[in-house]
């Protein structure tokens, strides 16, 4: 009997010592990774852990999800799964100068009418890293996310486990059932350069930055090698919460932090505008001792019921703002320069550099932006500059020293042919940006054209992404966007990292690519300067692409009057001939009319708009009898959101042979929209429904069932003009689950609010089985 029992407590001692180990490691790692203040030496640490390891080697069944011997990755991973972000990771909005903090703290002093009243805010450091939500159900880590586009991210749960300063599981239990967490991954700059020492006794290619190391080492598909690199995770917010304990930003931090979340040590509470610049002074003078990189300070609004009452746009929180480190300059100088070929067409010039540091950065490329940039600053090859990281982002050239020019330099010349295709290069008047007309079948233009054509709001097809379109590019099987349409399951499964699943799955997303709508062929063509509402805008006047692709720059833009000439000078003289009806003016060319003109003093009519007006109407009676309106340059849209320059851009994109032939290869390839149908004319005429929502202004906000760019499209297509923030000219709030304060704003102004499902009956679209109705949190619509 006693051997029985001795028998029977081994695996029970086993599991309470793997236990025992289990908090101890974890105790310790906290210690080591997020409060950087170990209490014993590695060689402890290290006989713990293989105890660890060998008790679960010897008793599998001891092995827990949140074991610390679980980070070291797990099998790699086909692709990264999307993730919905239940609250939208909007970004910050920036402060490029002490201006626009003021600017930031003025409108929080209006807006939560506390004029006379002290702010308290909560300042940290903006670390340059990735932004990441972790999520956490009952204590543990269930899922982990990038930002992506704020609404949707990846999920890279399998590497976030990965990293020792996040934690597996959280420490006391005082924490609510759902806590998502949102941070940055970052790697310190002594494990970056630790990380390239190694990359270079390999001899593989080195990372630029800690930045795009910890971006690039976080994206692995497998996680085993995300599990070698020197990540760590810093906490400055939450998402969704069941509730939230704290009635302030910095209580929850502090919160957070004792659930073994890291936040960063210099988080601090700030009092108004001057402590906001105390802190950003200290911390820009300790910034390069810190061993992390940072961009600027971020400051937040401290008390959570300001954040709410203060609410958001789309694209920012108004109670938070991110206040950039000035730009760092160094000389260097310009040993090329060469012209770059976008998506788009616009051909850039960038200068070549001797290699410098900036910031912490090797820079040996700075952008020009644009040919009128170098002829404004008369950069040419040769010569010294003064190179600046703007945000600490991009490099740009900011000026000449002209008194270290060498002799024999010579200005630089716009190309006449794109460096890549040889088509035209083109400038539209009004517009900086010169562009290859090339089109869709431009080489240089060809990676980045496939990418917009098959992103989530163009075509969206799944599964097609950067690295898969370069290896198509690449290997010659892709040229254009119709060439993706006879790719086969054969073809894709022998490249990299494919396999026969994952190429039958993308053949079918291309397959489901074909139906699409009008609106989404538009923007997927890529044609400059059309975005979402401009391509939907398009798609509502012209219904049909013969009739788009026939339109000329007066089918969007009815253009009136004198170039060159206000307003302003035309009101008055228009007045001046008006109060003088009998005047005779013998003029017989109109050289002589534009020096009658000029000689009447009149406030700005100049000689230079005197000629035009001259030019323009040639008699003197011709002008008299004009209208006002005949006189002034102006413009009428015939189109939404379309004026004279984005117009000529849309026609000259169409009148291109070679972009009219990828088109029709297109539509050969099988893509198709739904008939539009009876035009809104036709339709009134024959006793139809007319647009339910025709001239109404709508808001969405919240998590709904369908993206939003797709409600929004629902929304045009039935008159309505879709904006961004709740007024009281807005009719109808549509709300979704998580609707915060543009849900409060709307009940306060009255403003009628309807769920997705009331959306939904409201546009006649009950019957579309693809749609799962969201009802929580709003109210329901009354039609």
């Amino acid at each position: 009997m006693d051997d029985q029992r001795d028998a029977l407590s081994e695996p029970d001692a086993a599991g309470r010592r793997a236990a025992l180990l289990r908090e101890r490691i974890r105790f310790h790692n906290h210690r080591y990774y997020v409060l950087d203040a170990p209490e014993i030496p590695d060689s402890e640490y290290d006989r713990l852990f293989a105890e660890l390891q060998g008790l679960e080697a010897r008793h599998p069944e001891l092995i827990t999800p949140d074991s610390p011997t679980q980070r070291v990755g797990a099998a790699p991973l086909d692709s990264f799964a999307p993730i919905r972000h239940r609250v939208p990771m909007i970004s910050l909005d920036n402060a490029m100068s002490d201006a626009k903090l003021v600017e930031f703290h003025q409108r929080v002093i209006k807006r939560l009418d506390a004029a006379g009243e002290t702010i308290c805010y909560v300042a940290e450091p903006k670390l340059d890293g990735l932004a990441i939500n972790l999520r956490y159900e009952q204590g543990m880590l269930v899922q982990a996310a990038t930002r992506g586009d704020g609404a949707t991210g990846e999920e890279v749960t399998a590497n976030i486990r990965t990293i020792q300063s996040v934690p597996l599981r959280l420490r006391e239990s005082d924490w609510p059932a759902v806590v998502e967490v949102r941070g940055e991954v970052y790697m310190t700059r002594a494990g970056f350069e630790r990380l390239n020492r190694e990359a270079a006794a390999r001899g593989e290619r080195l990372f630029a930055n800690p930045r795009n190391a910890a971006a690039g080492s976080l994206r692995q598909l497998d996680p085993r090698i995300t599990a070698t690199r020197p990540l760590r995770f810093c906490c400055y917010g939450w998402g969704e919460l069941s509730h939230v304990p704290e009635t302030t930003q910095f209580a929850m931090l502090q919160r957070l932090a004792s659930w073994g979340i890291p936040i960063s040590r210099e988080l601090r509470q700030v009092a108004g505008l001057d402590g906001c610049r105390t802190y950003f002074d200290a911390l820009q003078a300790r910034r390069e001792r810190l061993g992390y990189d940072i961009d600027g300070v971020v400051f937040k609004v401290d008390r959570l019921a300001d954040q709410v009452q203060l609410g958001a746009t789309v694209r920012h929180p108004n109670w938070a703002i991110a206040r950039k480190f000035p730009a760092t300059e160094v000389l260097t100088q310009v040993a090329a320069i060469e012209f770059q070929v976008g998506r788009t067409g616009a051909v850039t010039p960038v200068a070549r550099l001797r290699p410098v540091p900036v910031a912490g950065v090797t820079v040996a490329n700075a952008t020009l932006h644009n040919f009128d940039e170098i002829l404004r600053k008369d950069v040419r090859v040769g010569d010294t500059v003064a190179v600046r990281r703007a945000g600490d982002v991009i490099p740009e050239v900011v000026a000449v020293v002209l008194e270290q020019r060498p002799s024999g330099t010579v200005p630089v010349r716009l190309p006449s042919h794109c460096p890549v295709c040889g088509a035209d290069v083109i400038r539209v008047p009004g517009e900086v940006v010169a562009r290859c007309s090339g089109g869709l079948y431009c080489p240089a233009q060809r990676k980045q054209a496939i990418r917009h054509f098959a992103s989530r709001r163009a075509m969206d097809i799944e599964g097609l992404g950067e690295k898969l379109i370069d290896q198509l590019v690449d290997l010659d099987l892709v040229r254009e966007p119709a060439d993706l349409y006879r790719l086969n399951v054969e073809q894709l499964a022998g490249l990299d990292r494919m396999g026969g699943k994952s190429a039958a799955n993308l053949i079918d997303a291309l397959a489901r690519s074909r139906s699409t709508t009008f609106a989404r062929f538009i923007y997927a063509l890529g044609i400059p300067d059309v975005g979402e509402a401009t391509a939907t805008a398009l798609a509502t006047q012209f219904r049909v692409l013969d009739a788009l692709q026939q339109a000329r720059e007066a089918d969007f833009v009815r253009e009136r009057g004198v170039k060159g000439v206000g307003r302003e000078t035309a009101t008055i003289l228009h007045r001046f001939l008006a109060e003088h009806p009998a005047l005779e003016v013998a003029v017989e060319t109109p050289g002589e009319l534009a020096t009658w003109l000029a000689e009447r003093n009149l406030p700005g009519l100049t000689v230079a708009r005197a000629q035009r007006l001259a030019d323009a109407f040639g008699r003197f009676e011709a002008l008299r009898t004009a209208d006002q309106e005949d006189l002034y340059w102006n413009s009428t849209r015939l189109v939404e959101g379309i004026g004279p320059i984005v117009a000529a851009k849309i026609a000259g994109f169409f009148a291109q042979e070679h972009n009219r032939e990828a088109i029709a290869r297109l539509i050969a390839a099988g893509i198709h929209w739904p008939d539009p149908g009876p035009t809104e004319r036709s339709s009134a005429s024959s006793g139809e429904t007319p647009q339910p929502l025709a001239g109404q202004s709508v808001v969405i906000t919240g998590v709904l069932s369908q993206p939003r760019d797709e409600i929004a499209q629902w929304l045009r297509a039935a008159g309505a003009k879709v904006t961004s923030s709740v007024s009281g000219q807005t009719d109808y709030l549509i709300a979704g689950e998580a609707a915060g304060s543009k849900l409060a704003k709307a009940r306060t102004l009255g403003v009628r609010v309807l769920d997705e499902s009331a959306l939904l009956r409201l546009l006649g679209r009950m019957g579309d089985a693809s749609v799962s109705i969201a009802r929580q949190g709003v109210d329901p619509g009354a039609e």
